[in-house]
C-alpha cells in the first residue's frame, strides 16, 4: 500500500495512538481522527482532519472512514472509562461504514486476554488471561466478541494481541507469535512501527498475531 494515503485513526490520543500518529506522520501519511474532545487536541498539522464524534455513533464512524483507504484502532477505555461494551461497537461500527465507503482494511489492537482457536498459550499468558476475565469481566467478554465479529465479517482484518504497552520511544527486538505471547510488555514506538507496516503486508490478514519485545 503506498504512502500519501489517507488512514482513519480511532484512539489516536490513547498511550499508543498517540505514538501510532506521530510515527504515521511522520511517514508522510493523511491521517483522519475521531476524537470525542477536539478542543483538547494539541498536534496541528495539514496532515490530520478531525473528526469530532464517538465510536459508538455510526455516523461518526461513517465521517471518520469516508475518502480513507485504512482504519487502524487502538481504542482503549479511556480516561474517564468508557462503557465496557466499547470495543464491539466500536468494530461493528466500523465494519458496516467500512463496507459503505468501500475500504477494506482494519488493523485494531487488543489484549492477550483474547482466545483464539489457535492458540497455544503457556501457563503465564493462560493465567494472566483468566486474570482479566476475573477482574473485568464485562470489558474482557466484549474484547473476545470483538474477536468473533471480526471472524464472520468479509474485511481484511487483523488483530494485534499485546501485552503491557511501555509509552518509551525506544526501540528493541519485537517477537510475533500467533499462538502464544512470550513477553512482558511491547514499546509503544516498537507496536506503532508494526501497525504501520501492516498497511502494506498481507502476512496477518485475518490473523491475531501477540506482539511483544524480547
Amino acid at each position: 500500500m503506498k504512502q500519501k494515503i489517507k488512514i482513519a485513526i480511532i484512539g489516536g490520543t490513547g498511550k499508543s495512538g498517540k505514538y501510532l500518529v506521530n510515527q504515521l506522520l511522520n511517514q508522510g501519511f493523511q491521517l483522519k481522527i475521531l476524537l470525542r474532545n477536539p478542543d483538547n487536541f494539541q498536534l496541528k498539522s495539514s496532515f490530520i482532519e478531525v473528526i469530532k464524534g464517538e465510536v459508538t455513533n455510526f455516523s461518526s464512524i461513517h465521517s471518520l472512514i469516508e475518502d480513507c483507504q485504512a482504519v487502524i484502532s487502538t481504542l482503549g477505555l479511556g480516561i474517564p472509562a468508557s462503557e465496557p461494551t466499547i470495543f464491539s461497537q466500536s468494530t461493528t461500527n466500523v465494519i458496516k461504514a467500512m463496507n459503505e465507503c468501500n475500504v477494506h482494511r482494519y488493523i485494531v489492537t487488543t489484549g492477550l486476554n483474547v482466545d483464539t482457536p489457535f492458540d497455544k498459550k503457556s501457563t503465564k499468558t493462560s493465567f494472566g488471561t483468566d486474570w482479566m476475565k476475573k477482574t473485568f469481566p464485562i470489558s474482557t467478554t466484549d474484547k473476545q466478541l470483538e474477536y468473533d465479529i471480526l471472524v464472520n465479517s468479509n474485511i481484511d482484518w487483523t488483530l494485534v494481541r499485546l501485552p503491557l504497552i511501555e509509552q518509551t520511544d525506544e526501540r528493541n527486538q519485537v517477537n510475533v507469535d500467533l499462538q502464544d505471547c512470550p513477553g512482558d510488555k511491547i514499546s509503544a514506538t516498537d507496536l506503532a512501527f508494526f501497525l504501520i507496516e501492516q498497511l502494506s503486508s498481507e502476512a496477518f490478514i485475518k490473523k491475531s498475531p501477540f506482539l511483544s519485545n524480547i
